[in-house]
């Protein structure tokens, strides 16, 4: 019989009450990279984004605004950080980019996304600063930790979980955070997704941070919110630099777009194909791109399609 994922909750006292922190849609030019629509959001507009979209869906679970879509069912928002090799993977994996092009909200985490952006979308006004994954959780919680908003931790091991849920308690003590989960590393059946998924809804999480690794977290972030009315972020390396388990690059090096030369040197035996491989692939994707230009699109939030539910 296969063990369920390693879970645990932490209770929390119910706070009052207050006013959404972000009455209305943060707005930022949506651009495509690779195929992939990117919203430009500076780091604050984009922590308000994710804060804006938690409350529009707990406002809808509580039945004071709408969200159903045509079949009657309230699905849940997911988000992207996609750096270089996020991109460069999705232009050679159908499911990825597909998963991608229908995303709630896709961030540039990577400067070289950045730089990308800017040069393949000349005539718009895009910010000159990526939205750094560690960042945006950390800015969220800040934002949320006087509010109802509550957070789920779902990836990495439960050494870095429990290490992740000590720093943030330390520096939100606020913030309310309903529970854990450090699945197995292996592909998890049909029913330990149903089960994980139902450990998510009995503690009403609204956001869920999924740091479970590229390509994977992404896969189980937009799984997630097709079978939860939740937020689903996929923050990648995040939970390891927070709960300092992994070291960061220098920000002279962040601000240079050199972190991955920095990761690199660290885990080698790790990364070296990822880099290799990737970065050139990324390159030449924006190059193609450069010849056959896309026109930036309206204000970000596409729809929902083409995702397989949790069942």
């Amino acid at each position: 019989m296969t063990a369920p994922p390693s879970t645990r909750t932490t209770s929390v006292t119910p706070a009052a009450p207050v006013a959404p922190l972000v009455p209305a849609t943060p707005t930022a030019p949506v651009v495509e990279c690779l195929g992939v629509p990117i919203t430009a959001h500076t780091r604050e507009s984009a922590a308000r984004h994710v804060v804006h979209l938690a409350d529009r869906m707990r406002e809808a679970r509580e039945g004071h605004t709408g969200g159903r879509d045509a079949s009657g069912v309230l699905r849940g928002s997911n988000v992207h950080l996609s750096n270089a090799y996020t991109l460069a993977l999705a232009d050679r994996d159908p499911e990825l980019h597909g998963i991608l092009r229908s995303a709630s909200l896709n961030l540039p985490d990577g400067q070289p996304v950045v730089w990308a952006n800017q040069l393949l979308h000349r005539g718009t006004a895009l910010p000159s600063t990526r939205v750094y994954g560690p960042d945006l959780l950390l800015d969220v919680f800040a934002l949320s930790r006087h509010t109802e908003l509550t957070h789920y931790l779902l990836g990495s091991t439960p050494q870095v979980l429990d290490a992740l849920h000590r720093e943030l308690r330390r520096r939100y003590p606020e913030a309310r955070i309903t529970g854990t989960c450090s699945p197995p590393f292996r592909p998890l059946t049909r029913q330990e997704l149903r089960q994980q998924a139902e450990e998510i809804r009995s503690v009403a999480a609204d956001i869920v941070w999924v740091g479970l690794g590229t390509p994977k977290q992404d896969r189980w972030a937009a799984q997630l919110c097709e079978a939860l009315p939740v937020v689903a972020v996929a923050v990648g390396a995040a939970f390891d630099f927070i709960a300092g388990t992994k070291p960061q690059a220098p920000a002279w090096m962040q601000h240079n777009g050199l972190e991955w030369l920095f990761r690199l040197g660290c885990e080698p035996r790790r990364l070296w194909r990822r880099y290799l491989f990737g970065n050139a692939r990324f390159v030449g994707g924006v190059v193609r791109q450069a010849t056959h230009p896309v026109r930036v699109r309206a204000d970000s939030g596409a729809a929902h399609t083409g995702r397989q539910p949790i069942a």
